[in-house]
């Protein structure tokens, strides 16, 4: 039916970093510093080496020419091998070897001249400090197990042929020589394997800590990508255009720098989701979403999800006509979809988009909302146009509801500036006549304490989006209010159908019930009946996760509505709350029956009844006689605070 939806995709490559990528790079790394530690290392051992000609020089001054220029001659061919290897960017192994040999031929070259002394008992002395070179291969360099080992092994078998071999010596001598230079042997080798070991050891952590980390920002990042994504068009949602507003709007009142918003209506949206479903309703929005971000990033603009068919466009724009432009080239951009829409009243079958532009102006006022607003108020009238064109914002203009306008940001802050409160209202058992639960009840007050009636208020909540942050704030302070100072055994909260479709609400409900530490059995959520829900999938989910979390659902309102029935046999309701002009009503035959037999239809169903609106005793003492199980009014009692409550 819809020809866009045939090549559409949303899976994306996933990058990923592993831990042995995670070792191979910081194996990079430490093979740089070993380089530059071989490298310092080795110039000082040659430096070391050199400063060894003045102790020649007093021990063995017959042969201390020829050892000391052996010690120059060796020192320098050394650095220039080792320098020449390093710039050519051998393998650090190679430079290792060069340390190793130049070690190995540091002491032969000053041992065999130096054995020829005639001072055989100042050699004998002086031949302890060939320790130092098998030291040098263990500890000085950081060279592998390995290679430390064969070095100072072979330093080891040249110190023993010498003795034996060239330089006369007792066998006390031998045996006592022989033996320190063996325990330097096993000494500088065992402490050179371990701490071969603890630097593996150290690598392999670095490594496995590396990961980790990248694991952790990964997943930050994706949560932080989440929680500024629209979970259903994968574009930004509220929060990430809230945070591209004040941006922008920071950059206007520091730098002038313009920008404009759009809001982005789609036609007859829900004639659509009525004609070929939610899921084809769905997809529709997906398919604009990713076709109109196309365009609006080509722009440096940002698009998001404004809620319900409404998209937002933020756009850096230095003149009206460049916004124009684009608010142009969007309408097209969807038009070029043609997507099929049959149940439009207009003459046209495709479905397209109204656009709201506002810009930027000296008089835009001193918050960002206002700006939104007016993009709000080009939409409307250009939705009063005829749809499918686009308006820029005209403060000439009449105003649809300005009223409701000065509402939206207040709403927004309503938290914030404590606006807004909620007050409780009793509900009777009529087996005992004792308040066993309250219906929390919210109110709104404008900043000069003039109140705000619900019927007003609600509305517009839930048309900007409000509802949801006001909703989870109603009953967290409900449970607080109420539930965890056990002033009454249960607290109902009614919710709106904007809640119950949003994806996350059953988790924020879970997450403030484990918060305040109280029984979901204790929470009733109230769902209006004469809410048109459509008896969506989502909703429906959403009630089967709260039910699970032991929340009870009572359907409000009940027979003020066309979907009554349809939804007592969709959802098991524990209780039903039947609508107050039934009651009123019973003051005629007629009236008194059609109570008696909706009283009668909800008691086979095994639901509980509570009635709303008792204002008289002789209302209360009528549903005494039918007995109702629960009932509420202003007979019983009026909506009060949370302090002033009757806990009794």
């Amino acid at each position: 039916m819809i020809a866009a939806y045939a090549n559409f995709q949303r899976d994306e490559p996933t990058a990923s970093f592993s831990f042995a990528e995670a070792l191979k790079s910081l194996k990079i790394e430490n093979d740089a510093v070993r380089r530059r530690s071989s490298r310092h290392g080795l110039w000082i051992a040659v430096a070391v080496y050199v400063a060894f000609a003045l102790p020649d020089r007093w021990l063995i001054p017959d042969v201390a020419p020829v050892t000391i220029a052996a010690r120059f001659a060796v020192a320098t061919i050394a650095l220039q091998v080792f320098e020449t290897l390093r710039l050519a960017k051998v393998k650090t192994v190679w430079l290792d070897i060069t340390c190793a040999a130049a070690l190995l031929v540091g002491y032969m070259g000053w041992l065999y001249p130096a054995i020829a002394t005639r001072d055989v008992v100042a050699m004998s002395y002086y031949m302890i400090f060939g320790a130092i070179f098998m030291m040098g291969a263990n500890l000085f360099f950081s060279f592998p197990f390995r290679l430390s080992v064969i070095t100072s092994s072979l330093v080891l078998c040249a110190f023993f042929v010498t003795i034996e071999e060239f330089f006369p010596s007792s066998q006390t001598y031998k045996l006592a020589f022989g033996m320190f230079y063996i325990s330097c042997f096993v000494f500088t080798s065992f402490v050179n394997w371990r701490l071969n070991v603890e630097r593996r050891n150290v690598l392999l952590n670095a490594a496995e800590a590396r990961h980790q980390h990248w694991e952790a920002s990964e997943r930050g990042r994706s949560l932080l990508e989440l929680s500024h994504t629209d979970y259903l068009t994968g574009i930004g949602n509220r929060r990430a255009l809230d945070r591209r507003l004040d941006e922008c709007w920071a950059a206007w009142k520091d730098e002038r720098r313009d920008f404009s918003v759009f809001l982005i209506d789609v036609d007859f949206f829900k004639r659509f989701n009525d004609r070929y479903g939610h899921q084809e309703g769905d997809r529709c929005l997906t398919v604009i979403a990713h076709a109109l971000k196309a365009v609006v990033e080509s722009s440096d603009g940002m698009i998001g999800r404004y809620g319900g068919e409404e998209f937002i466009v933020v756009i850096p724009a230095a003149l009206p006509k460049v916004a124009m432009n684009l608010a142009e080239k969007i309408r097209l951009e969807v038009e070029s979809l043609a997507i099929g829409h049959d149940e439009r009243p207009d003459d046209m079958s495709i479905v397209t988009v109204s656009i709201g532009v506002a810009f930027t102006r000296e008089k835009v006022g001193e918050k960002v909302e206002r700006i939104v607003r007016e993009a709000d108020l080009a939409l409307y009238n250009a939705k009063a146009s005829g749809r499918n064109c686009i308006r820029s914002f005209d403060p000439l203009l009449p105003r649809p509801d300005d009223y409701a306008g000065k509402l939206v940001p207040l709403l927004a802050a309503a938290i914030d500036r404590k606006l807004v409160s909620l007050v409780y209202q009793p509900i009777f058992d009529l087996t005992n006549e004792k308040a066993k639960a309250v219906e929390a009840l919210m109110r709104l007050r404008m900043p000069d304490g003039t109140a705000v009636s619900p019927k007003t208020f609600i509305p517009v909540a839930e048309r900007s989006g409000a509802i949801l942050e006001l909703g989870r704030w109603a009953i967290e302070t409900a449970c607080r209010d109420i539930l965890m100072t056990d002033r009454m055994a249960t607290v109902s909260v009614n919710v709106s159908p904007i809640q119950l479709r949003s994806p996350d609400f059953a988790a924020s409900v879970a997450d403030i019930l484990d918060r305040c530490g109280v029984c979901g059995s204790r929470l009733a959520l109230e769902v209006t009946e004469g809410l048109d829900m459509d008896m969506q999938s989502e909703v429906l989910k959403c009630i089967a996760d709260l039910r699970a979390l032991g929340v009870e659902i009572w359907l409000d309102d009940f027979g003020c509505g066309f979907a009554g029935l349809s939804w007592l046999r969709a959802i098991e309701f524990q209780t039903v709350k039947v609508d107050r002009t039934f009651l009123h009503d019973c003051s005629n035959p007629r009236g008194l029956t059609m109570l008696q037999d909706m009283i009668a239809l909800i008691r086979n169903r095994g639901n509980t009844i509570l009635v709303e609106g008792v204002e008289t005793a002789a209302q209360f003492s009528l549903l005494k006689d039918l007995r109702i199980d629960r009932v509420q009014g202003f007979h019983m009692g009026m909506p009060v605070s949370a302090e002033l409550l009757n806990a009794a």
